[in-house]
């Protein structure tokens, strides 16, 4: 392949997808196999937490085999968000200009990566969506499916933004996008990780864009997902909600020089 014939985001510079896993041993060879063939440009780190299944053995077979693939172990299960952090930061001490976020049950699909590869020049966070028109999901029942769609919608409405699947885990951010996020304050280290992060890109005055992908439900194993999770993330997303709700307030009343009313001083 000629220089001329290298995909737009390769100038961007080099790219990795990091794969949280926690007792994923029946789909880590499957899922990763799959992302190599798609996008063998792109690397790949596994950041295992500890599975007890053997997960992360398997990991370690495959960065033995290819030099491409990476493996961090961490001592304990410590949620969604706290593996990300950790992988983000090795991602980015390793100098990679491209970091993505990926599932390792195959709810995510390696054959769609591209879709998330051919936007992020013009963006500087791009995110998988479900719900958004070309957007699908296979296999969740229509309570699932209202859960999912009702909490974006909740978290769109409460956090003014307008992202439309804010909860989704099929991302891309650029370097620098990590970089401007300081990651050392994020609170969330559970699936609510996702909803924070885009809000602090928007909030930041950085550039999101979703592009459809299908999302299809494992088939093998166990999903992390549960109602105490969900309900955690509603939790959080609240109170965001309220204090953001609450900054509005008092940048209005300054506006209008009512500082006392906002706690202020003339």
């Amino acid at each position: 392949m000629t220089n001329e014939q290298l995909p737009p985001w390769t100038e961007i510079g080099r790219a990795v997808m990091v794969i949280p896993t926690y007792n994923e041993a029946d789909n880590l060879a499957w899922i990763v196999g799959r992302l190599r063939k798609a996008q063998p440009r792109v690397d790949v780190l596994i950041v295992d937490d500890g599975s007890p299944d053997g997960t992360g053995t398997i990991a370690n077979e495959l960065a033995d085999n290819d030099g491409q693939i990476h493996v961090l172990h961490r001592a304990e299960k410590a949620g969604l968000g706290a593996a990300y952090l950790h992988g983000f930061g090795w991602a980015i001490e390793q100098g990679y200009d491209l970091v993505g976020e990926m599932d390792a049950d195959g709810s995510h699909q390696p054959e769609e990566l591209h879709l998330l590869l051919d936007a992020i020049p013009s963006a500087d966070l791009v995110i998988g969506a479900r719900w958004i028109r070309g957007g699908s999901v296979v296999n969740w029942p229509l309570s699932r499916r209202l859960l999912s769609v009702g909490g974006n919608l909740y978290v769109r409405l409460l956090l003014g933004i307008g992202v439309h699947d804010a909860t989704a885990g099929y991302r891309l951010f650029r370097r620098t996008t990590l970089e401007k996020l300081q990651l050392s304050s994020v609170e969330s280290t559970g699936y609510v990780f996702q909803t924070e992060m885009v809000t602090r890109t928007l909030r930041a005055g950085l550039t999101v864009k979703e592009v459809p992908i299908q999302f299809i439900e494992r088939i093998r194993g166990e999903s992390k997902m549960s109602s105490a999770v969900a309900a955690e993330s509603m939790r959080r997303v609240t109170r965001w909600g309220l204090a953001e709700r609450r900054d509005q307030l008092l940048r209005l009343l300054r506006r209008f020089g009512l500082d006392r009313l906002a706690g202020g001083r003339r």
